[in-house]
């Protein structure tokens, strides 16, 4: 018998019958909390991060489109090991799925999930395209799915930032974003010499630069991407922490 696929729901930690507004939020605060650039770039845990990132992703892309939803509810529910409530399937019973369990992508020399040999994903079932949902029906590699993975989080990240006013309409990063990150890097940078005139000349310093650069007309995702690793990972911290307190209030 094979074993049941990822449950979206239990990736985005949500009912089932959440509101389409539930799934958003519950992307936001998941991709967050998962992504990669939360560690360092030669951190261990990096590739941990990257692939529940990526199952995160996939659940979002198919749980925030009405009719890609829905299809995948008709099969969810139909499969093994899926009956019953949501809350009974999110407690993992012993037996039960993995939610850490990668999500099926087609092999690159496969016919899509209909080939006999490994279509639709080693250990799940052979006759359903479990690939059709998420990311799994276009990505062919690891590479290509956090690309993707990376796109989308990338339009939601400046939605997020437009929330606290970080980002203006045209997604042009405001002058509260470059305080953020004049502090963060400018910041870092006067810690260096030991003394907190240093760190607020730095704070400043950065945060002057980077007005300098807002007329070059970059989204602020463009600019976050563009960021040193020790400064994305404080810039995602902060924001988390806006994005969370917002969810407990």
């Amino acid at each position: 018998m094979s074993a049941p696929p990822v449950d979206y729901y239990a990736s985005l930690e949500l009912d089932s019958k959440a509101s389409q507004q539930q799934v958003r939020d519950a992307y936001k605060k998941q991709a967050l909390r998962h992504h990669p650039d939360r560690v360092p770039a030669d951190s261990p845990d990096r590739a941990a991060k990257t692939k529940k990132f990526q199952q995160i992703n996939d659940a979002y892309y198919t749980l925030s489109d009405a009719g890609r939803r829905r299809d995948y509810d008709m099969s969810r529910n139909q499969f093994h090991g899926f009956g019953g409530s949501s809350h009974q399937q999110q407690q993992q019973p012993p037996g039960g799925y993995d939610a850490d369990e990668e999500v099926p992508r087609p092999e690159a020399n496969s016919g899509g999930a209909s080939g006999g040999g490994g279509g639709g994903g080693a250990g799940f079932g052979s006759s359903f395209p479990w690939s059709a949902f998420g990311f799994g029906g276009k990505a062919k590699s690891d590479a290509d799915a956090n690309h993707y993975a990376n796109e989308q989080f990338g339009s939601v990240f400046e939605e997020m930032m437009q929330d606290e006013g970080l980002a203006d309409a045209d997604k042009q990063p405001t002058g509260s974003f470059w305080s953020l990150v004049g502090a963060v890097s400018g910041g870092a940078l006067g810690f260096i010499t030991a003394n907190v005139p240093g760190a607020i000349a730095g704070g400043v310093a950065g945060n002057r630069l980077g007005a300098i650069r807002d007329k070059r007309g970059k989204s602020v995702y463009s600019v976050y991407q563009e960021l040193e690793q020790p400064d994305k990972m404080r810039l995602l911290s902060e924001l988390a922490q806006k994005v969370f307190a917002h969810a407990i209030s």
